[in-house]
């Protein structure tokens, strides 16, 4: 089992920035990928970025490069996501979620064994 706690959402006016920060607990050693997916009032969930554990390679959404970062910290058994430049379509519940299956990065949700509870961001003026 792997528990995750999200951390970082918020109010924030267009074009400002906010960091989503997830904390992983249980069994860490057995995390391949870590990933961000997000759902929006009355949308399907969708992949948002995703970094494996082991040498941090990443891969992220066409409708967020360049605007989203993210990142993890081993020793904190932790992942980020930075944001900035949001948008108020990326107003969403963001999730952090851990795959401990199958060693490949990737964008299906269906990977991914352990979620969180969810953290808001609103984008608004």
């Amino acid at each position: 089992q792997v528990q995750l706690v999200e951390s970082g959402g918020g109010l924030v006016q267009p074009w400002g920035s906010l960091r989503l920060s997830c904390a992983a607990s249980g069994r860490i050693f057995g995390i391949y990928t870590m990933g961000w997916f997000r759902q929006a009032p009355g949308k399907e969930r969708e992949f948002v970025a995703a970094i494996t554990w082991g040498d941090g390679r990443t891969y992220s959404a066409d409708s967020v490069k360049g605007r989203f970062t993210i990142s993890r910290d081993n020793a904190k058994n932790s992942v980020s996501l930075q944001m900035n430049s949001l948008k108020p379509e990326d107003t969403a519940v963001y999730y952090c979620a851990v795959d401990t299956s199958v060693p490949q990065l990737s964008s299906d949700s269906r990977q991914y064994d352990y979620w969180g509870q969810g953290t808001q961001v609103t984008v608004s003026a």
